[in-house]
């Protein structure tokens, strides 16, 4: 677990000519991170100099310490709901006590290697709970966008668009209008310049006609009184084991949204540059950023998708574009700080509606609509728990929904088949299986062997035929099994013994035969009873036959 700037200054990969681009990009990523910054702080439930906080130290410490390239670390969209939620509940010490906790369960979950876990989390569920994040966050924007007069909206879905639409009266026409030219101006503004973001035009055009045109719009001084440019000295919040056991829920929230959004921006990342990212070395980064980010005062941090993305597009190809971005960014702060009391709240939740339509991945959306329907089903059930509930609740029907259904396909792909009633084999077995007179029978397990099968695997081995004398389960396409499948195997054995039927087994795997050995299955079917091949086992079972036919004509 090295980092992927010490890694490339080790193998001399960043050039001259590679770090002037890299310095360029970080600073372009600046000026688009710059009102992202400041209208996630805000729609979070904080002051804009947290946005910036946030951006400047957990983004250096995820571009210095991370295991992308180009990662760029920051506030994000996804988290203005959890954040708002938890500053209502727990206020602002509760948050930064929050995200320190976040912090520290990442950095434990890289150091353990769970980055590998992302790719058991489906496509299902991680759209499912984007595009609910993304409409969520499109709802907070409802009233600075409409300009509505509303003392405290509600943290809750439902009761927030009551609230709206009885409060509608109260609309603001000219924060409206302001709002809809910022909304245009974002997206048409590529068509002319793609270097400088449309967020930044829009945002200079609402201000300069705000304050010039002496419009009634509320502006972010209107709303905060003291914006502050000075770096804060770093605090550790007051903890205890109430506070850490009532912070330990939304903490987790934080450190699982983090961590798939970081590792799923890193995969996006890798697919742009050609690299593959170390996911354990990026969640110990994030979770270092987090936990710098709580102690300056700031928010929580993930890696940015957008952000990111720009940062490929514009030649950034190294951790130091990153890096670039969070010094531009403070610089911007200690020097530009107090001229953010002119911006328009307006054109802050116009970039924020950019941004959830951007995040809402609604083609992916319309297209897993045709996906089949216990994926529909994921998909929706994660969507509508996210919008609803949280995204813990969310992931946490998903998965649990993900799991059941998959075990029920694999289940489904298990086949226990009747070989002899099938007759697979060759004339000479068929013949010693014939001069068996039924006594001989086979079967095979087409598919791992677990508890999921083991029900339909009990009821077609103990439906054998009463005259049978030799049982042979052919194990060759079982390459893998569990407690509950050798539980059943232990029912057979004790089938077979109280009707007095031989029972061998064939083809055994290497995970099966490790689990029949340590958990004493082996030992009780006999090492005389496992066989390589079932035409092998057919013959000591042919023979086991005639000796007892030989026995009981000499008897009689």
């Amino acid at each position: 677990m090295i980092p992927k700037l010490f890694k490339m200054i080790k193998g001399k990969e960043i050039t001259k000519q590679q770090l002037l681009k890299d310095i360029i990009s970080g600073i372009i990523v600046a000026i688009i991170a710059l009102p992202l910054s400041i209208a996630l702080a805000i729609s979070s439930g904080v002051s804009p100099e947290k946005g910036l906080i946030t951006a400047i130290f957990a983004g250096f410490i995820i571009s210095f310490l991370g295991g992308s390239k180009v990662q760029i670390g920051g506030p994000t969209g996804a988290f203005v709901i959890i954040i708002y939620s938890i500053i209502q509940q727990y206020g602002l010490n509760g948050l930064i006590t929050a995200s320190i906790m976040a912090g520290i369960i990442l950095v434990v979950m890289g150091l353990l290697k769970f980055g590998s876990l992302i790719k058991y989390i489906p496509q299902t569920i991680t759209v499912g709970f984007t595009s609910g994040i993304a409409i969520t966050l499109l709802s907070t924007q409802i009233k600075d966008f409409f300009g509505l007069k509303i003392d405290k909206v509600p943290a809750e879905f439902i009761p927030k668009w009551q609230s709206y639409i009885s409060n509608m009266n109260t609309l603001n026409i000219w924060t409206l209008v302001i709002g809809i030219i910022c909304v245009l101006i974002i997206v048409f503004w590529p068509k002319v310049n793609k270097t400088i973001p449309g967020s930044l035009i829009a945002l200079i055009v609402a201000t300069l006609m705000v304050k010039f045109l002496n419009l009634p719009v509320e502006t972010i001084g209107d709303r905060f009184q003291e914006l502050s440019s000075a770096i804060p000295m770093p605090v550790m919040p007051s903890m205890s084991i109430s506070t850490i056991n009532q912070l330990f829920a939304p903490a987790m929230t934080i450190a699982i949204l983090a961590g798939l959004e970081s590792l799923l921006s890193a995969v996006v990342a890798d697919g742009m540059i050609g690299d593959t990212h170390d996911s354990n070395m990026e969640l110990v980064a994030q979770g270092l950023g987090n936990i710098v980010s709580g102690l300056f005062g700031g928010i929580p941090a993930t890696g940015a998708i957008a952000r990111t993305a720009a940062n490929v597009k514009n030649g950034g190809k190294s951790p130091i574009s990153g890096m670039v971005h969070a010094i531009t960014l403070l610089i911007i702060m200690l020097a530009l700080m107090p001229i953010a009391k002119l911006i328009p709240m307006t054109s802050l939740a116009a970039i924020l509606a950019i941004v959830s339509y951007n995040m809402s991945e609604w083609r992916t959306f319309k297209s897993l609509l045709k996906a089949p329907k216990s994926d529909l089903f994921v998909l929706l059930v994660t969507f509508f728990c996210t919008i609803i509930f949280d995204l813990v609740v969310a992931i946490g029907f998903g998965m649990i929904m993900t799991m059941f259904l998959f075990m029920k396909r694999v289940s489904e792909t298990t086949a226990i088949r009747d070989l002899v009633d099938e007759e697979v084999f060759d004339d000479d077995v068929l013949d010693m299986l014939k001069k068996s007179d039924g006594k001989i029978s086979v079967y095979q397990v087409d598919g791992p062997l677990f508890f999921g099968i083991v029900q339909d695997f009990l009821i077609k081995v103990n439906s054998v035929k009463p005259s049978t004398e030799v049982l042979i389960l052919d194990m060759r396409h079982s390459y893998a099994i569990d407690a509950s499948a050798i539980n059943a195997l232990k029912k057979i054995v004790d089938y077979c013994k109280k009707h007095k039927i031989k029972l061998l087994i064939t083809h055994v795997q290497k995970q099966p035969m490790h689990v029949l050995g340590n958990m004493g299955i082996a030992d009780i079917i006999g090492d005389e009873n496992i066989y390589e091949t079932k035409r092998e086992a057919i013959e000591i079972a042919s023979s086991y036959i005639s000796k007892i036919r030989n026995f009981m004509s000499g008897v009689s």
